[in-house]
């Protein structure tokens, strides 16, 4: 009997969520077992290890994956190269910047992301919520400017357990209740009228 094919899943979000962060977080361990140059190895290993698995498990690798990947093992074989872990500590600030020219960007352009990536989601959206999301879309910048300023003092400043704290915890805590503000704002101030 022969089924249907049917299209591979998508990646999950959890899957895209902890891509980059694996390696960051194996890299630390390792390094402060091992040394810099065994967890870099070890980060550099498990970051191609997420894309194969990704592929195997979803027969495509989401664009977030590979670009967060790509600066991983990139930024640590730089790292290898200059026999210095710091390179690889500045991934999540190089990110975030990343973040910053993509969402500043979108302005001068004049398709402010969130407001694009809202009517992709969704073409019916209110008016009210794509104002928000074009509103957003600076203050968002700032915050990625920010965290990246402060990645860039945690990578050369803080421990390498500090700095993963940050990467993994710190990001997701900060940018959870930047959001919400967010959203309390808007709520308050801009609510419909029915």
């Amino acid at each position: 009997m022969n089924s249907p094919s049917t299209p591979p899943p998508a990646p999950s979000n959890k899957l895209v969520m902890l891509s980059g962060i694996l390696p960051l977080v194996v890299y630390t361990i390792v390094e402060e077992v091992y040394g810099t140059y065994w967890g870099l190895i070890a980060g550099l290993i498990l970051g191609v290890v997420e894309i194969v698995v990704e592929k195997l498990l979803y027969k495509k690798v989401s664009t977030m994956t590979w670009v967060v990947n790509a600066m991983v093992i990139g930024l640590g074989c730089v790292s290898l190269y200059m026999n210095d872990g710091i390179w690889f500590k500045l991934q999540p600030a190089f990110a975030e910047l990343l973040m910053v020219i993509i969402l500043w960007g979108s302005l001068i352009l004049k398709k402010p992301f969130l407001r694009e990536m809202a009517l992709k989601q969704n073409p019916q959206i209110p008016r009210h919520m794509l104002d928000f999301f074009s509103h957003i879309t600076f203050r968002l910048g700032i915050f990625f400017l920010a965290h990246c300023i402060l990645a860039v003092w945690a990578a050369y400043e803080w421990t390498t357990v500090n700095w993963a704290l940050l990467k993994g915890i710190g990001l997701t805590v900060s940018a959870i209740a930047y959001l919400a503000i967010e959203m309390w704002l808007f709520l308050k101030t801009k609510r419909p009228s029915i």
